[in-house]
C-alpha cells in the first residue's frame, strides 16, 4: 500500500511566479515592523528573513492565495504561513488610528467637513441560529457591516470601526460609536446618505447632513433634488476609499470571525493608506 500523501517517483511540486501589484515601500514597511517586533519580543530567528515573510503575506491578503499553496511553494509548514499571517495582521492592525485621533488630526489640518458610510463585507454562510444575525436584507448575503470615514480631499480611509453584524443599520453603527459626540467634540461636520437618517435630529445646528427623503406622499422638489446630487457629488470620496479597501482579495468572502475581522480591517486600511499615499 502506497501513501497517497507522498509524490510519485519522478515527480515535483510545481511553482510558478505571481506579480505582487504593491509598491516597495509596503513591502520595507512591513518588513521594518516585523524585524522592530522580533527585537523586542527577543526573538533569534525566523526561517525565512522579514523581507521575504513580508511579501508572503502581502501575497495572502492581495490575492488571497491559499495557505497550502504558499508553504509548499516556500518549503515552510501551512500553520508557519498562518502565524506569519496572524501576527503581521495585529502589528499592522495596532497603527490603525483611533476615532476621536482621527477626527482631531483632520480638524487640526484645516478640515471642516468629513464623509462617513457603512459598508457589507461579505463572510461564508455558516449554519446555526447565531450565524442568521448576519444576514444583510439590504444585501440579501451574509456578511459584517463597517463604517468608514474620510476627509472631504483625500480619497483614502482614515478610520474604520469594528466589525459587527451584517443585519446592523448604520445609524445603530453610529450611535454605537457615538460618532455624534466624537464630531461634535472635534468641531466637524459630516455628509452622510440617507442610511444616516434620524441619527442627528438637531434642527437649529445640525452636524450630520444626509439630503432630502421622497416618500410616496411627498415627492422631491427640484430644488431637493439638485442639493441631493450635490451631496452624492461630495461625497464620492469615500467610495472611492471603499473601492481601494476592498482591491484587498481576502476581503471577496472573509473566512474568520468578527474579532478577527476588526484586526484584518484595520490592518488593510494602514496598508491600503501606505499605496494611495505613495
Amino acid at each position: 500500500m502506497t501513501n497517497t500523501k507522498e509524490l510519485a517517483e519522478g515527480t515535483c511540486p510545481l511553482v510558478y511566479q505571481c506579480r505582487l501589484p504593491l509598491s516597495t515601500r509596503t513591502v520595507n514597511h512591513l518588513a521594518d515592523l516585523l524585524r522592530r517586533h522580533l527585537k523586542a519580543i527577543r526573538s533569534r530567528w525566523r526561517i525565512l528573513p522579514p523581507g521575504k515573510i513580508a511579501v508572503i503575506v502581502l501575497a495572502v491578503l492581495r490575492h488571497d492565495q491559499r495557505l497550502a499553496d504558499m508553504a509548499s511553494g516556500n518549503n515552510v509548514s501551512e500553520s508557519t504561513i498562518r502565524r506569519w499571517r496572524d501576527e503581521l495582521i495585529t502589528l499592522l492592525a495596532a497603527q490603525a488610528p483611533r476615532l476621536d485621533r482621527a477626527l482631531k488630526k483632520i480638524a487640526k489640518q484645516g478640515g471642516e467637513v468629513v464623509l462617513i458610510d457603512g459598508t457589507l463585507i461579505p463572510t461564508q454562510r455558516r449554519t446555526g441560529r447565531d450565524n442568521r444575525r448576519n444576514y444583510s436584507g439590504k444585501h440579501r448575503r451574509h456578511g459584517l457591516h463597517f463604517l468608514a470615514l474620510t476627509d472631504e480631499k483625500s480619497r483614502r480611509l482614515t478610520w474604520i470601526s469594528a466589525a459587527r453584524p451584517g443585519r446592523t443599520h448604520d445609524v445603530t453603527a453610529a450611535r454605537h460609536d457615538h460618532i455624534l459626540a466624537h464630531l461634535r467634540a472635534a468641531g466637524l461636520g459630516a455628509l452622510a446618505d440617507l442610511g444616516f437618517r434620524g441619527l442627528d435630529n438637531d434642527v437649529c445646528a445640525p452636524v450630520i447632513v444626509t439630503g432630502f427623503h421622497a416618500s410616496r406622499t411627498h415627492k422631491l422638489t427640484p430644488g431637493q433634488k439638485e442639493a441631493n446630487r450635490v451631496l452624492a457629488v461630495g461625497r464620492a470620496p469615500v467610495e472611492h476609499g471603499f473601492a481601494h479597501l476592498k482591491n484587498w482579495r481576502t476581503l471577496t468572502k472573509l473566512r474568520t470571525d468578527p474579532a478577527r475581522a476588526t484586526r484584518l480591517l484595520r490592518a488593510l486600511l494602514v496598508l491600503t493608506n501606505l499605496e494611495v499615499n505613495r
